[in-house]
């Protein structure tokens, strides 16, 4: 079996964690993200966590291009290539790709 916690497999979830963290698995190790809405609807504050819980980078993105809505409500994943400048989201087939903007 190649159970590998913090690469292939995610670690159980830390609890200082917001509730809609989603795992990323990575080549060398995964990471937790997490979003939330702002009040404009394309622009978004994402977080990325360590496998352990510890805050990597707390931003502002904005959705690059959308064609449709992101709906934060609705099932989604984090996909590579997603980091502290660009993330990308999927949603019902759909890949959003969020980019950081200075403050």
């Amino acid at each position: 079996m190649n159970f590998k916690v913090g690469t292939i497999n995610p670690p159980d979830i830390p609890k200082n964690l917001p509730l809609n963290s989603k795992w990323l698995s990575g080549q060398g190790v995964g990471a937790w993200f997490s979003i939330e809405v702002t009040n404009e609807n394309t622009i978004f504050r994402i977080k990325r966590y360590t496998p352990e819980g510890n805050l990597d980078c707390d931003r502002i993105f904005k959705i690059a291009a959308a064609t449709m809505n992101f709906d934060i409500n609705q099932p989604y994943e984090f996909k590579h290539i997603s980091h502290c400048s660009k993330c990308k989201i999927e949603q019902d087939g759909v890949v959003f790709e969020f980019n950081y903007i200075e403050a």
